[in-house]
């Protein structure tokens, strides 16, 4: 299945997908009150981008990786947190331990769940007002920069050639026209009132470290190797030959965050989402 395809090279995945903005981590802790002592489940971790993050806030971390490979390589990233463990299974056989979690988090893989399971077997995980909490990724159009836009347009035309599958006209739309999808958490009946954070950030790649971004995506790697390489090769020398050698992506991320029911009977209260969550840029080579 598609999912399996991020297993496929681990140390790429490591070393191209970013971790995730730190305004997102820092507000996750604060309304899960992370700390030594709280519990917290991540689900499909990969190599732990987020969960190296957490990790610093001194929690105990159960990690819950499908891939034996991304979980090989975050469990040498979090060597230096003893509180943490990687466990190799998928999440909807797995048995969780009888002491409930004070936080589930699933970052950009909650898609890939069954959603038969999910969050009946979130809410079995967690304590009574424990917070599951979402992250999602979207690839947007820039609010500064014309000509990033303009190459995503040009790359649309290689994605046209290369995979049939793609439809056609596909443009970026801007982060405030992206619909954030909160309708099967704030239709159960064992989750409380869903809250939704937004954070857009920019970062910049070279053509190499574009494609290399590209290659941890399952749509990418699913592809014929042929039609894989010769997508790849003209995005490459699109960005090197028309845009100097470097693209800017600009990435929206989510926080979508509920409390299992009934109430939250801990003293740990939800914060109100930040107002502005911010901006920022980051560069990469």
């Amino acid at each position: 299945m598609l999912r399996d395809t991020f297993d496929e090279d681990a140390e790429l995945y490591d070393r191209a997908r970013p971790a995730y903005p730190a305004p997102l981590v820092e507000e996750l802790a604060a309304r899960a009150r992370l700390g030594p002592g709280r519990r917290v489940l991540e689900v499909g971790p990969g190599t732990g981008q987020l969960t190296v993050p957490l990790a610093r806030y001194g929690c105990r971390i159960t990690a819950v990786e499908v891939g034996a490979s991304l979980a090989a390589v975050a469990s040498r990233n979090l060597r230096p947190f003893p509180d943490t463990e990687v466990v190799v299974a998928p999440f909807e056989t797995w048995a969780p331990p009888p002491e409930p979690y004070d936080l589930m988090v699933v970052a950009t893989a909650f898609h890939w769940l069954d959603p038969a399971v999910r969050l009946a077997r979130a809410a079995d995980a967690l304590r009574a007002g424990g917070l599951l909490a979402l992250v999602t990724t979207h690839h947007v159009a820039s609010e500064t920069t014309r000509s990033d836009d303009a190459f995503f347009a040009d790359a649309q035309q290689c994605y046209e050639r290369w995979d049939p599958a793609t439809p056609p006209g596909l443009r970026l739309r801007r982060s405030a026209l992206v619909t954030t999808d909160t309708g099967e958490l704030a239709g159960s009946d064992l989750f409380g009132p869903v809250s939704v954070a937004r954070w857009t950030r920019e970062i910049t790649y070279s053509a190499d470290a574009y494609v290399d971004v590209l290659l941890t995506y399952s749509g990418h790697r699913a592809l014929e190797p042929g039609a894989r390489e010769g997508l790849l090769s003209e995005l490459r020398a699109l960005i090197d030959g028309r845009y100097g050698g470097r693209v800017t992506k600009t990435y929206l991320h989510e926080l979508i965050a509920a409390r299992k029911r009934p109430g939250d009977q801990s003293p740990v209260q939800p914060r109100d989402q930040p107002e502005d969550p911010g901006k920022f840029t980051v560069s990469t080579g």
